[in-house]
């Protein structure tokens, strides 16, 4: 399986909620199969069987994240020195040449993606736009409604 980038930032919160779900989630999807037992009959419970489906995403959930965390490379973007490049972990300033608009994006891993916070997804068409490029540059974006001019203003590694 090929490495998987993640921010620090993003590798801490799929920890912590792998540690959620071994440690919270696990123990009270086992607490309600056990009570869903204690009622008799299994063949018609539809608690146990509610119980037991939640206890399969669980499990899945759990062998999912402890793959990704193994397979992850962590990068701190704090100590990249990419001498201005838009790079993984990199906090763009970008200026939308169509309306002047100025928006503030980081290029963070697929798990980490999360437009209301800014984060953009590695894959997505405008980070793939923007790797190598530098303060001053223009990138194309080919969006759904068309190509998408955007002026690169700054480069951070924080």
């Amino acid at each position: 399986m090929s490495t998987i980038p993640l921010t620090v930032i993003g590798a801490g919160k799929l920890r912590a909620e792998l540690q959620e779900m071994k440690t919270v989630q696990r123990p009270a999807v086992i607490a309600a199969i056990a009570e869903a037992r204690s009622h008799g009959d299994l063949s018609e419970n539809a608690e146990y069987e509610a119980a037991k489906e939640r206890q399969g995403f669980i499990e899945g959930r759990i062998a999912e994240l402890e793959s990704k965390l193994s397979n992850a490379q962590i990068i701190d973007p704090a100590l990249l020195d990419a001498s201005g490049a838009c790079v993984f972990g990199a906090t763009i300033d970008l200026q939308d040449m169509a309306n002047d608009a100025v928006v503030t994006y980081q290029i963070v891993g697929d798990d980490e993606a999360d437009i209301k916070e800014g984060k953009i997804s590695i894959s997505s068409p405008i980070s793939r736009a923007l790797i190598g490029k530098y303060a001053g540059d223009i990138a194309e974006v080919l969006a759904p409604g068309g190509v998408r001019e955007y002026e690169i203003l700054d480069v951070r590694y924080i």
